[in-house]
């Protein structure tokens, strides 16, 4: 063999190694921003404008909100706080709720450390780990919020998050708290569980193994669809915060139409009639 070709085959060997063990994460200054986004190459984005909603705005989540705020505002002075898995009905604002609470509690002077919201995505659960280990001695405190979080049977990288919540040597950093949203109570579908109850040596450890993921998680928080009242609520909310000056009547009627269209009553479809009001009526939703 060539010294060309001993050198390439070298070079494709250290870049395989590179993949299988990317860098360590890059120094960031996590003053510089209230939110982040976590990159499975080690890098982290800081997000100039966060897209959320007021606390005030969100109507129908009221359990939910207080539970949610008094669990952030223990871990943000220093207290012991769960996990919290926030699942149920789409649209239903438990993103934004995730977000908003955020905002409200970082605000708060009692903070121990400054809170920092750090997304991570889906498809970059299995960095999870690496994400822990590079904030562990950081002088802040890290809400980390995965969106959306769910699993399908080809999927095993739901290991790494149980192992990074609580298993493990060193355990979770005392300065981390992981908050996630998904439409599933144990982020993996029923036919999975029930395939592997019908095809396991032992059925019952079989599906021990995958509903033991949501159990790493202390909170949880359930959301389902709102009333009539409720989601008339958030229309109405949505328009007096931003002004929208229409008849009620008109409103109400037009929101219950819109809601009718497309087969469902929820924070989301609220908001999007909202934006559809909002625009026919010449009017920003600015703040």
């Amino acid at each position: 063999m060539s010294e060309e070709a001993k050198l390439a085959l070298l070079e494709r060997i250290a870049a395989a190694l590179e993949r299988l063990a990317p860098p360590p994460p890059r120094a960031v200054d996590f003053s510089s921003a209230e939110a982040f986004v976590w990159r499975a190459r080690g890098e982290f984005s800081a997000v100039a404008e966060i897209n959320r909603v007021d606390l005030s705005l969100l109507e129908g989540v009221e359990r939910q909100r207080d539970q949610l705020i008094d669990n952030t505002r223990r871990f943000a002075r220093g207290l012991p706080a769960n996990n919290a898995l926030l699942w149920g009905a789409r649209g239903m604002g438990k993103s934004s709720l995730v977000k908003a609470v955020h905002a409200t509690i970082a605000r708060e002077k009692e903070c121990a450390r400054p809170l920092k919201l750090i997304e991570i995505h889906r498809e970059d659960i299995e960095s999870l780990p690496i994400l822990l280990s590079s904030l562990r001695e950081k002088p802040f405190g890290f809400l980390l919020f995965c969106d959306d979080l769910s699993f399908d049977a080809a999927e095993t990288s739901y290991k790494s998050l149980k192992s990074a919540l609580e298993g493990g040597v060193e355990g979770r950093p005392r300065n981390a708290l992981f908050y996630a949203t998904s439409n599933r109570r144990h982020l993996l579908p029923r036919d999975m569980m029930e395939n592997e109850r019908s095809s396991a040596i032992n059925p019952g450890e079989a599906v021990e193994e995958k509903v033991s993921l949501s159990d790493r998680f202390g909170l949880w928080l359930g959301f389902h669809n709102c009333s009539q009242a409720e989601y008339l609520a958030m229309i109405f909310g949505y328009a007096r915060h931003h002004g929208l000056d229409a008849p009620q009547e008109t409103i109400e009627r037009e929101a219950l139409e819109w809601s009718i269209t497309r087969g469902a009553r929820s924070g989301r479809v609220a908001w999007q009639y909202v934006q559809d009001l909002a625009g026919r009526l010449g009017k920003r939703l600015d703040g």
